[in-house]
């Protein structure tokens, strides 16, 4: 779902997280939960990391397992310049209608505030984001090996000993420089396999063995999860099918509930604490409501405003029939 801008520019206004576009599936949201939950459970510190948003899918999952004080740095060229004519070529291709207004509209659907966004090609978050600060990072941005390859150096080090790193299309037939990238990493720079799905590898520069049994233990409880053990370079590394996956609980978007689009907000200054959200997703029902604002005699509040503009004509005349009835 869209709307209108000043009529010049049409923007997401998605009711659930399935009509927000890009590719996240249901295994890998399971698996994402799995590592994300189980770090609040036994308190584990860190921020949260994400190299390449596309439209924000997986980024709005992932906020909503910050707890108060974690930053969340997501890094994305949006619609900067790419750094090379092999990166602008890849981005014409794939990329041609990601926008970063698109991207803050759909995350602020289910989220209050945005994360601290670098609009930036992803080598700069070496000197952006602290080392030692993230106890989980997701690379999915470009998917040549010269880059592919600088950010899993970058996130071995902004990564905490037991963090977790997660590639997307480690084997997919499009891009073999991240495949190259990936297993180049487990073979020279010692990143130890926790285990894979259909698109998606995961693993550590700690001990692999802790989080892979946990992982063994909760896979044998579901019948939903099809797995394997292989040993990949010394290690036991879990193999996933996730056909059969479902999916956990979403955030809840404000749209769902007819709630009023948020003001518009810039992104948080990088550097600065990232704002406080759940620790897990909401459950399904009605987003929370704000209070109202009563504004000066003939002259509509901005939440009136902005539904004039923003709402379909049919909403619009519904709720100005509702306040004349009171």
């Amino acid at each position: 779902m869209t709307s209108s801008t000043n009529g010049t520019a049409e923007l997401p206004r998605p009711q659930a997280l399935s009509e927000v576009k890009g590719w996240f599936r249901a295994v890998d949201q399971q698996l994402f939960d799995w590592f994300l939950s189980g770090q609040l459970d036994r308190g584990q510190r860190g921020d949260l990391l994400e190299l390449g948003a596309y439209l924000g899918k997986s980024a709005i999952f992932m906020a909503s397992y910050r707890r108060e004080g974690d930053a969340f740095t997501v890094c994305d060229l949006f619609d900067s310049a790419a750094p090379d004519a092999a990166n602008l070529k890849e981005m014409n291709k794939s990329y041609a209608t990601l926008t970063r207004r698109a991207f803050e509209a759909n995350f602020l659907a289910f989220h209050e505030e945005l994360p601290t966004v670098l609009q930036a090609p992803t080598s700069v978050v070496a000197d952006r984001v602290a080392d030692g600060s993230c106890r989980f990072a997701h690379i999915d941005a470009s998917h040549l090996y010269e880059h592919v390859h600088g950010d899993i150096v970058a996130v071995r080090d902004i990564l905490l000993p037991d963090g977790v790193v997660v590639l997307d299309d480690y084997r997919a037939e499009h891009c073999p420089g991240v495949a190259a990238a990936t297993w180049g990493a487990v073979a020279a720079l010692d990143l130890r396999p926790i285990c894979v799905t259909g698109t998606k590898f995961y693993g550590t520069w700690g001990d692999p063995e802790p989080p892979r049994d946990a992982l063994l233990e909760w896979l044998a409880a579901r019948e939903d999860l099809w797995h394997e053990v292989q040993q990949v370079a010394g290690h036991g590394m879990i193999r996933i099918d996730g056909r059969r996956a479902t999916e956990p609980k979403h955030p809840v978007s404000r749209y769902a509930a007819g709630e009023e689009p948020p003001a518009p907000a810039g992104a948080v200054p990088a550097g600065h604490p990232a704002p406080a959200a759940a620790s897990r997703p909401a459950p399904a029902g009605p987003a929370p409501t704000r209070p109202g604002t009563t504004a000066p005699a003939g002259r509509p509040g901005r939440a009136r405003r902005l539904a004039k503009d923003l709402l379909p004509p049919i909403v619009t005349r519904a709720l100005v029939k509702r306040r004349r009835g009171r």
